[in-house]
């Protein structure tokens, strides 16, 4: 059995229409006394440092609070051009750096996608009833295509198979960026179509934001998301990055030529950006930071923001070097049997309620 992972983290976690349970007792995969959450990752294997701050952070902390189920979205990763051996490398990859962050297999549900063919089953019969209009609507689709993403039905049904992750399980919650609410809209608009249809089978899920998750941007174009997929390696840091990495990159990134730090997105997005990251890092509020460091001057600012980051990254990189292959494989094979388990009954009521119960 692996050892448990605990991060500790820093500041306050509140909700939009959720109150955060303020009990943090020992919690098992499956507690139906608790909100289950379903979240999911694409199996990109080293995330960086926006992926951290803005979601698996959190991941980890939700685990004491709610029932949590966490899935490699390996399906939804085959919508864009792919080498086979590369994506069985990356889901062992993103696993394992998600282990060593602290998700925990003996309190949250570790799987992949692919492992639980209910997920398809569930995508089709909810794709029947997907309205084209609402589909057409989604910017995810079009944003893609226009960065020249091969156009494929997979891509445009993407909707509709994430509504079937997050229904299948019947999660009362999703931790979401603002940019994903449309993902959640269309999950609910699917729950309620199917329950006014066939039967009150799902609840309706509700998006989570904790206050918690930070919006990192590029080092390079602060007016842009941090992301694996931008040409400049400088834009980004990785969590598996050398210390030395990281301090140059954070050093480099682009600010403006008026020295004073104080938070403004408008004028100064690059000093706003790292402001938050340090804010993220250290628990401290944006305005005591600009308090301190005002008149610092922009190095030393850049310095203390680079220490703030290898300190929040520091528990990390051993327990990564720690797990094998081997200990990643075994957790997902176990995962995988409890995700079908648990999927089962759940998609036995959906197959009864539309007709297609028996003949298996």
């Amino acid at each position: 059995m692996l050892d448990r992972y605990a991060l500790s983290l820093r500041g306050r976690s509140r909700t939009v229409g959720i109150i955060v349970p303020d009990d943090h007792k020992e919690q098992t995969v499956s507690d139906t006394n608790r909100q289950r959450i379903f979240s999911g990752v694409q199996p990109t294997g080293n995330i960086h440092l926006g992926n951290y701050l803005g979601a698996f952070r959190n991941w980890v902390s939700l685990q004491d609070s709610f029932d949590t189920i966490y899935c490699i979205v390996d399906l939804h990763a085959m919508t864009a051009d792919y080498d086979p051996v590369a994506l069985e490398k990356s889901r062992i990859e993103t696993a394992k750096v998600l282990l060593a962050l602290g998700v925990d297999p003996d309190r949250s549900l570790l799987y992949t996608q692919s492992q639980v063919m209910e997920h398809a089953e569930l995508a089709w019969i909810l794709g029947t009833m997907a309205p084209m209009g609402v589909l057409n609507r989604m910017t995810q689709f079009k944003d893609k295509t226009a960065m020249g993403v091969a156009s494929n039905l997979g891509l445009y049904s993407y909707p509709v198979l994430m509504a079937a992750d997050i229904l299948l399980y019947r999660a009362n919650l999703v931790p979401v960026g603002e940019d994903q609410r449309q993902h959640i809209e269309v999950t609910r608009d699917l729950a309620e179509r199917f329950n006014n249809r066939f039967g009150d089978l799902f609840p309706i899920p509700d998006g989570y934001i904790p206050e918690t998750s930070a919006r990192v941007m590029s080092f390079t174009d602060p007016a842009s998301k941090m992301s694996k997929s931008d040409a400049k390696e400088k834009s980004r840091i990785l969590i598996l990055d050398d210390q030395d990495v990281i301090r140059k990159r954070i050093r480099s990134a682009v600010t403006d030529s008026d020295p004073e730090v104080r938070y403004d997105v408008d004028t100064k997005p690059g000093i706003a950006n790292l402001l938050e990251i340090m804010s993220a890092c250290t628990g401290r509020s944006v305005d005591d930071l600009v308090d301190e460091y005002s008149g610092a001057g922009y190095g030393a600012f850049k310095d203390a923001v680079a220490d703030a980051v290898l300190e929040e990254l520091a528990p990390f990189k051993p327990r990564y070097k720690a797990l094998t292959n081997g200990d990643v494989r075994a957790v997902l094979a176990e995962g995988g049997g409890r995700a079908r388990e648990l999927a089962g009954p759940y998609e036995a009521e959906v197959r009864k309620a539309v007709g297609i119960k028996g003949y298996r």
